[in-house]
């Protein structure tokens, strides 16, 4: 059992668990990790010369960062639950592993809510890595048959 854990450990390693982080503004904050089990990291705006405040248009907020994977890894930017609470919302957004400009965040409000000011160093959202599968695409005539078919939303309950 030793021998594999040791094995998983090196493979990690050597493929890549390391996140590459560029300053591009001095006052920009590194992601970190609220708590050992968190699966993101928080992203914080970098906004150091004021404040920015959202409404329902799409609006991108700068992180001053830029980031770097190994090829095979995907990093998502996802939203955070209490600012979804707030009304605020973040576009779900892929950054891939050959992008090296600044990290961006699509942010604006929703529901009852008109506006939001975001300063310098609120948490904005949160980064998640995966492994990527490196699959084929094959055209088929037909798929296989399973047992939900062609059901889609809301046919496995709410």
């Amino acid at each position: 059992m030793a021998p594999l854990r040791g094995f998983c450990y090196r493979r990690s390693v050597s493929e890549g668990s390391v996140l590459k982080v560029q300053r591009l503004h001095p006052k920009a904050q590194l992601p970190t990790r609220a708590t050992a089990g968190a699966s993101g990291l928080d992203l914080y705006a970098c906004l150091p010369d004021g404040e920015l405040t959202l409404s329902t248009d799409p609006v991108r907020v700068t992180t001053g960062l830029a980031i770097e994977i190994q090829p095979g890894y995907d990093v998502q930017i996802r939203p955070r639950s209490g600012l979804s609470l707030k009304g605020v919302g973040v576009a779900f957004g892929t950054i891939d592993s050959d992008y090296r400009g600044e990290v961006l965040v699509t942010m604006w409000v929703f529901g009852s809510r008109t506006e939001h000011r975001v300063r310098h160093g609120d948490r904005i959202a949160q980064l998640v890595v995966t492994r990527l599968a490196t699959v084929s695409v094959e055209e088929v005539d037909a798929l296989s048959v399973s047992e939900r078919g062609a059901k889609g939303h809301g046919s496995t309950g709410s």
